[in-house]
């Protein structure tokens, strides 16, 4: 008898803890669908560009490396930090470039119980910060930025927008004085997920920018999956994608790209 309890009580245990993995696990795939969550993490996402330049002979690695960091204001809001630093090696069919791109800090004071509709919301602001690097558009930028979505079920949906007004640094000029690197873009990403009960996320996105100062869409089409799992203590979120370039500028991207992804998850 006393080994009959004692079996059960492992039995108990092992499932127990499978059972709160699973739910850590689900509940990390979810907040991950969810740009403003509270919730602390490191995505790293790398992305293969082909077809650059004039001639189509360049290509481009980025790797965008994008900390997320929830700060709570008081029992109502939360302040959402997340920043972009693109570290970028760019083939022009003739040499490489290997520098660090311009940086976008974004910050969304947000609620943190969603309306009464179910809509989570954030609104702030976003800045350009040059890193005058070879890859650098050497302007400083601001403007607002918002994002609004809605999780019902497995499903999330919603937006996240941006505008970039620059208003400092180096001026570029042609020859006839006229500056050629001002900054004024809408970004737009409307996206849409899907997530399996083993936390494995299917999502589709555009990463839309729309360049005022030159009237120039940049359209890229974006399909990946994910798994979200646990190595030891550490919660991870892995996966890859592809990338389709719908429209881009004359020496942009063209045809296919690929997507990696690697998120580590610390939740608060």
């Amino acid at each position: 008898m006393k080994n009959y309890t004692m079996k059960m009580a492992l039995v108990t245990a092992l499932f127990g803890s499978q059972i709160v993995l699973a739910a850590d696990v689900a509940d990390a795939a979810k907040q991950l669908a969810n740009p403003i969550a509270n919730l602390i993490s490191l995505p790293i996402q790398v992305n293969y560009q082909q077809n650059l330049g004039f001639d189509d002979k360049g290509d481009k690695w980025l790797t965008n490396i994008q900390p997320v960091i929830p700060f709570e204001v008081n029992d109502e809001w939360n302040v959402i930090s997340r920043t972009i630093i693109p570290l970028i090696s760019q083939d022009n069919g003739i040499s490489t470039t290997n520098a660090v791109g311009d940086i976008v800090q974004s910050a969304w004071l947000s609620p943190k119980l969603p309306t009464e509709n179910g809509w989570i919301w954030g609104a702030g602001a976003a800045l350009l910060i040059p890193t005058n690097s070879d890859l650098s558009a050497e302007k400083w930028g601001v403007g607002p930025t918002f994002v609004a979505l809605k999780q019902s079920g497995p499903w999330t949906y919603g937006g996240l927008t941006n505008h970039l007004w620059s208003f400092a640094g180096n001026d570029v000029t042609d020859t006839n004085g006229a500056v050629l690197n001002n900054v004024n873009q809408t970004f737009m990403q409307p996206f849409l997920t899907y997530i399996t009960p083993k936390a494995v996320t299917f999502a589709f996105n555009t990463e839309t920018i729309y360049d005022w100062e030159r009237d120039q869409w940049t359209v890229p089409l974006n399909f990946s999956v994910t798994k979200v799992t646990k190595i030891g203590s550490q919660l991870i979120s892995y996966g890859a994608g592809v990338t389709y370039w719908a429209e881009a500028a004359d020496n942009g991207p063209e045809g296919w790209g690929a997507r990696f992804i690697l998120t580590f998850i610390f939740p608060k």
